[in-house]
């Protein structure tokens, strides 16, 4: 089966994601798993060194700026579910407006990012990299902020790994997870309907503001 651009947002809205045994496999396999990796937007933990590390400004942060050069550099490692038919895939998707990514600089050279699919109000992440110190942490947090001012309802991350549950992410079952897929397709989003924050400050006061809100929120309920 030829997999295109079309079919490849169809198994989104399904709730499914292509993966390849290795870089150098020619075939895809469609992935749908029993739990499913999820990052709330108004729960993102940024730890106190993380938002000084926001506040610093140490990074240049942008979006689509190097769509080719993030995927890459998530496939830059020793083993990798990366192929280059998922690759073209994904450039072909980036290219009709589908997937973006969202670039980390320093001194001018990308060292970390992320890239994922768009659907409706749900951003389908994909894979993330760093080559700096809290690189790929500083592009969620970035990211996070950005899709909730922009109305996204539902991060996606496929998979619940300890670097992701450290920033808050949770799992679900599969189909609280569909549940949330059918809500956020239904609701219009777009990623490019607002500038990224204007500073690190902003996205860790954005955060700052949403912890504390949750906490009183508890705090009411408990």
């Amino acid at each position: 089966m030829t997999v295109t651009p079309e079919l490849l947002l169809q198994a989104y809205r399904t709730g499914i994601f292509p993966m390849a045994e290795t870089r150098d496999d020619l075939e895809i396999f469609w992935v749908d798993p029993r739990r499913r990796g999820v990052l709330p937007l108004d729960g993102f933990h940024a730890s106190r060194s993380l938002a000084n590390r926001l506040r610093r400004d140490a990074f240049t942060v942008t979006l689509n700026t190097d769509f080719i050069g993030v995927i890459d550099g998530c496939a830059d490692r020793p083993e990798t579910w990366i192929s280059g038919g998922i690759r073209d895939l994904y450039a072909r998707l980036h290219a009709m407006g589908h997937a973006h990514s969202l670039e980390v600089h320093a001194e001018g050279t990308l060292v970390g990012g992320v890239y994922g699919v768009t659907l409706g109000a749900a951003f389908c992440g994909e894979s993330m990299f760093s080559r700096r110190t809290d690189a790929s942490k500083v592009a969620l947090a970035w990211l996070t902020c950005h899709l909730a001012r922009c109305g996204f309802t539902l991060f996606d991350t496929q998979f619940l790994t300890t670097h992701l549950a450290s920033l808050g992410a949770v799992e679900i079952t599969r189909e609280a997870y569909r549940d949330a897929l059918s809500l956020a397709l239904s609701c219009p989003a777009d990623i490019l309907s607002r500038p990224l924050p204007a500073s690190g400050a902003e996205v860790a006061q954005h955060h700052r503001r949403n912890a504390q809100e949750v906490e009183q929120r508890n705090t009411q309920t408990s």
